[in-house]
């Protein structure tokens, strides 16, 4: 029978205009910062923030936006962002934010399909490849944070004009109007990223957002004196939902426009509390021991430190402080050094948007850091489960929220109910329908379990699993995680659906590899030609050989392909939360997939069995 876990808890109704709100009330001078063209790190006080959003509210209004009207919000993590988000709101309108990555085609057809009229964006760069489609869009007004504006845009600049120069004076016409909106009205249209198809639009209302922040800040004491730094797309849902949490409890924000600023900005900023990817510990993980390799001493140091940190990792992930005078050494030397790199101060690392690897989880358990990992999807606004200080189990997803009820079907596929789960997507009831069970439960399209104390597990995407022609169910993720913990490997991809033998495409982390064919004295012209020689495919070999001891028979790889590729948002193999567009890999290395099966009939595998 298919287990069902019921909510215990119901969340009260507010929306969003009552977090901002409390955020404009906060007489925080430093609720937000921001850098400036010099680098220099900015404050924008809470009494700025009302001001701002107050006036491009007016300016949305004075355009004939009414409740329910639709705003395109296309822009990097800035403080702009927040307040045309905050403005939106206020006003009932509903806001549709788009991964600013996206062709202007794409930007068309998102903008056409949700009905805007106006749309705010960061940059030239933005408004040209918006101004281009404006009218296959159905654009009237185009926004831009920066300044000067070019023709055909107007800059936020000139909208909000002397907003700061009211200071604490209130409009209560504007906080009215906030007021009167309700849980039950649609506060945005976010955009599904694509992994296994065509993008659709997921209405979220106040109600649904909410009903989600009441429960996932549970356990982890959040206070005003926690600082975050936001630089995952703001497009997404997990770093839309995690920044209004550090809003409600007063924490400073420090907006990162550009990811590749993250590494500067976690050392200027010194934040309390990290949400990242996986991806982004990954790389932690990897510049770690990127660095350790340089010196044989260090090397050791860190292999040594690891050891001694598997022993207590448990007991680290618990949240104690082994009292071993080993662990404390290392500690010491080592674990310290790791945490450094992230500012020296975080206290709260939370891992979403993605599952976290196993391996990943218990190496940074192991240097005295617990990843507390999470799962959900944008449909529930997000959080269906996560590990806490309070509740939490290593490998697994967390507890379930207590205002959800949850449900496996037969064949495993978890389905979840309650006030955070959204009701349908734009304009298009027959997605809609197929979303939801004759019962009314959402389908998340996951395969997973809850164990014997109530952890949820994910074990894998339902339409994700391979299939072996032998009718073995394999769950690519997993595999594909451990392959991505060496330095040496960016993206893997796990093919072999409905044939004999599982094989893996690999993107090489070209900056390691290049780094390491120097120091081998390997030439090659080109990356193509790089990623066949025979030093390489040798050493990749090594790889899948040690990532294979750890697997079943029936899954591991028999063959690999390295690709001189590298997988970016840009070009279209990766979500912009930095998922795997499993489509587009398969259809773009389709002949290298094909050449894998050509001798199927007759192979019992390659190399790397």
């Amino acid at each position: 029978m298919p287990y069902s876990k019921k909510m215990t808890t119901n969340a009260p109704l507010f929306t969003i205009n009552d977090l901002f709100r409390r955020v404009s009330a906060a007489a925080n001078p430093r609720a937000v910062l921001w850098q400036d063209e010099f680098g220099q790190w900015q404050p924008i006080s809470s009494d700025q923030i009302y001001q701002r959003v107050r006036a491009l509210a007016q300016a949305f209004l004075g355009w004939g936006a009414q409740k329910g009207d639709r705003i395109a919000l296309i822009g990097e993590n800035r403080w702009e962002w927040a307040v045309t988000d905050f403005a939106a709101l206020a006003i009932g309108a509903v806001d549709v934010p788009l991964y600013h990555t996206l062709t202007g085609e794409q930007f068309a057809e998102q903008i056409r399909d949700a009905g805007c009229r106006v749309a705010v964006v960061s940059s030239r760069k933005l408004f040209d490849k918006l101004h281009a489609v404006c009218a296959q869009a159905g654009l009237e007004q185009i926004v831009i944070m920066d300044s000067p504006a070019p023709e055909g845009a107007i800059a936020m600049a000139e909208l909000i004009g002397a907003a700061d120069a009211r200071g604490a004076e209130r409009d209560p016409q504007f906080d009215a109007r906030a007021h009167s909106i309700a849980p039950a009205d649609p506060a945005t249209m976010i955009f599904t990223s694509g992994t296994t198809g065509v993008s659709k639009g997921v209405v979220l209302t106040h109600g649904n957002i909410a009903a989600n922040q009441c429960f996932a800040p549970a356990g982890f004491s959040l206070d005003a004196t926690d600082t975050n730094i936001s630089f995952l797309p703001l497009s997404h849902v997990t770093a839309r939902a995690l920044d209004y949490v550090m809003y409600n409890y007063g924490a400073q924000i420090a907006y990162c426009s550009k990811f590749d600023w993250l590494a500067e900005t976690m050392l200027q900023i010194r934040p309390t509390v990290l949400v990242g990817v996986p991806r982004v510990f990954e790389k932690i993980r990897q510049e770690a021991e990127r660095r350790a390799a340089l010196s044989p001493i260090t090397k050791y140091l860190l292999a040594w430190a690891v050891r001694q940190g598997v022993r207590y990792a448990e007991s680290v992930y618990a949240g104690n402080r082994p009292a071993s005078l080993c662990w404390r050494l290392a500690e010491k030397l080592v674990y310290s050094q790791v945490r450094q790199a992230f500012g020296g101060r975080v206290r709260i690392f939370i891992s979403g948007g993605a599952p976290l690897g196993i391996d990943t989880a218990r190496w940074f358990a192991s240097v005295g850091i617990p990843l507390w990992d999470g799962y959900g999807l944008t449909e529930t606004a997000p959080l269906i489960a996560i590990n806490n200080p309070v509740h939490h189990r290593l490998g697994s997803a967390g507890m379930p929220m207590r205002n959800l009820e949850l449900k496996f079907a037969a064949d495993g596929e978890l389905l979840v109910r309650g006030p955070s789960v959204f009701s349908g997507y734009w304009n298009k009831p027959d997605a809609t329908a197929a979303a939801f069970d004759s019962e009314g439960w959402f389908q998340t399209g996951d395969i997973g379990h809850l164990d014997d104390d109530g952890y949820l597990h994910i074990t894998d995407r339902k339409k994700d699993l391979l299939k072996t022609s032998g009718g073995k169910n394999v769950a690519p993720q997993p595999i594909e995680a451990k392959l991505s913990v060496s330095e040496f490997v960016a993206c893997a991809a796990m093919v072999g659906d409905r044939h004999k033998f599982l094989s893996a495409l690999i993107a090489p982390n070209f900056s390691v590899l290049e780094a390491w064919a120097r120091e081998q004295g390997i030439q090659a012209a080109s990356r193509a030609e790089l990623v066949i020689n025979a030093r390489v495919q040798a050493l990749y070999d090594g790889l899948i050989r040690e990532v294979n001891k750890t697997l079943a028979n029936f899954q591991t790889i028999k063959r690999f392909r390295l690709v001189p590729d590298e997988w970016t948002q840009e070009s279209g193999e990766l979500t912009p939360s930095l998922k795997l567009k499993r489509r587009i890999v398969n259809a773009r290395y389709a002949a290298e997939i094909a050449e894998f099966y050509a001798d199927e009939a007759t192979a019992s595998g390659g190399s790397a069995s």
